[in-house]
């Protein structure tokens, strides 16, 4: 019976009702023998009527599969001088526009990685060499262990290091510098030193054609590590006034950019220099249970 049942799908799942227990049956199609793991799922009886309510008060999405059309709040969150002054940019070029912006004001930083000098495997640092010179963007050997090292003592030494690591697939061979290194130097020094001007940007997760090596999405490798920020913009206006805030910062910053949303998301984003506060909370939907 069971064989029968998960014949054309990998995973089946009885779903629950209003009843305030019941048990999920997972079946594995991949075994040959029927292993049925029960997993008992307990709702309280005003959590699972709320859910399965039929969106009366427009709180929930229509159904509890699927979730409504939810419109991004563009520049409303954001305080801007000249909101009227606007360019069509997609994510690379709002990228390339920070980068732009932090390295003219900013005349002790430093852009660096494998093929950055000639604009990166995503062309986001375009047109910035022949701007402001090989002494500044520059390209390194392929060595993420050595390009997290250099990055740390340009940090340390009062410099403002940009670096770039070509795919997040790659970021493990500096795993222990970007830990052990950057974000303990504040630390184990007593606050005395520290490499916060440290940003390190990564193209991070699947495009759907980038196999093992240029696919992964290792954010939560760093997001549990005390003395690091982990940045992951959503749309090319948060993605400029993101990667500003993190140059900015005080703090080593691992800036991931969603590679599949380089060339698809578009926005109109401020020309001007502008940040989004980092570690602030934008709600761009409020609801009953949570909101997000």
């Amino acid at each position: 019976m069971y064989k029968k049942l998960i014949k054309n799908t990998k995973i089946s799942v009885c779903l629950f009702t209003k009843e305030a227990s019941k048990k999920f049956h997972i079946l594995n199609k991949s075994s040959k023998t029927n292993i049925i793991s029960s997993i008992k799922l307990s709702f309280t009886n005003t959590l699972t009527n709320s859910i399965l309510n039929k969106n009366k008060n427009n709180k929930f999405a229509s159904n509890n599969l699927e979730l409504d059309v939810i419109p991004d709040p563009g520049l409303k969150n954001i305080t801007l001088t000249n909101p009227t002054n606007l360019l069509k940019m997609n994510m690379f070029t709002a990228i390339n526009n920070a980068l732009d912006i932090a390295m003219e004001k900013d005349k002790n930083s430093y852009l660096f990685g494998e093929d950055v000098k000639f604009g990166g495997v995503f062309r986001c640092s375009m047109g910035l060499l022949d701007k402001y010179g090989s002494s500044r963007v520059f390209s390194t050997p392929l060595s993420e262990q050595g390009i997290i090292g250099f990055a740390i003592g340009v940090a340390a030494n009062g410099g403002t290091a940009i670096a770039e690591i070509q795919f997040a697939d790659y970021i493990f061979p500096g795993y222990d510098q970007i830990v052990n290194e950057a974000a303990k130097y504040r630390y184990r020094c007593g606050s005395e030193w520290n490499c916060g001007s440290l940003t390190i940007r990564t193209p991070y997760g699947a495009v759907g054609h980038g196999a093992l090596y240029h696919s992964q999405s290792p954010e939560a490798c760093f997001t549990n590590c005390p003395g690091l920020v982990v940045v992951v913009p959503r749309s090319p206006i948060q993605a400029k006034g993101l990667l500003l805030a993190s140059i900015r910062r005080n703090d080593p910053v691992i800036f991931m950019e969603p590679k599949r949303l380089y060339r698809k998301a578009e926005e109109d984003v401020p020309v001007e220099d502008y940040e989004i506060e980092i570690g602030k909370g934008e709600i761009i939907r409020e609801g009953v249970i949570l909101s997000y």
